[in-house]
């Protein structure tokens, strides 16, 4: 009983210190996007096509619209600004001339590396600090706990 007591104990000391890096993430981003003419949602938008572009997924205007919970007039809204604002590009699919895949432009990339860049750097050299068990207890926990919020979103929590 005690050891339960002690294990919630702890589990709620990680979900208020997630709970503070969310509102502190959310603070910087609303940051970003106020010093460079961005919605928030544009800034969401922007990291959704970064991260397709990072695993090699094509993204297309009704991929992005569904990551961000978008009928289609709204995703189309974000990207026309992002497009006007230098930051993505509409391209044809080479093997689908139908579908119209977005890409971020480099000037954004660099523009988030600008931002964002001393943060990263800052965390992986707080990761650096842990052994390879520690790492690997680390991103299977945030893996985790990113799939759980993730069902509870979407309700199949």
């Amino acid at each position: 009983m005690a050891n339960d007591v002690h294990e919630q104990d702890a589990g709620m000391r990680v979900v208020h210190l997630l709970r503070a890096i969310t509102v502190e993430l959310d603070r910087i981003g609303e940051g970003f996007a106020a010093r460079h003419a961005l919605h928030p949602t544009d800034v969401r938008a922007l990291i959704c096509l970064l991260d397709a572009a990072r695993t090699g997924a094509p993204a297309t205007p009704g991929i992005l619209g569904a990551h961000l919970g978008l009928n289609s007039a709204g995703t189309t809204a974000v990207i026309d600004r992002l497009e006007r604002l230098g930051h993505v590009r509409r391209e044809r699919d080479t093997q689908d001339r139908r579908r119209v895949l977005l890409k971020v432009e480099e000037s954004a990339v660099a523009l988030g590396w600008s931002f964002f860049g001393p943060l990263i750097h800052e965390i992986v050299a707080v990761m650096g600090r842990f052994d390879a068990a520690g790492q690997a207890t680390i991103e299977r926990f945030l893996g985790d706990v990113n799939e759980a919020v993730a069902r509870q979103r979407t309700g199949r929590g």
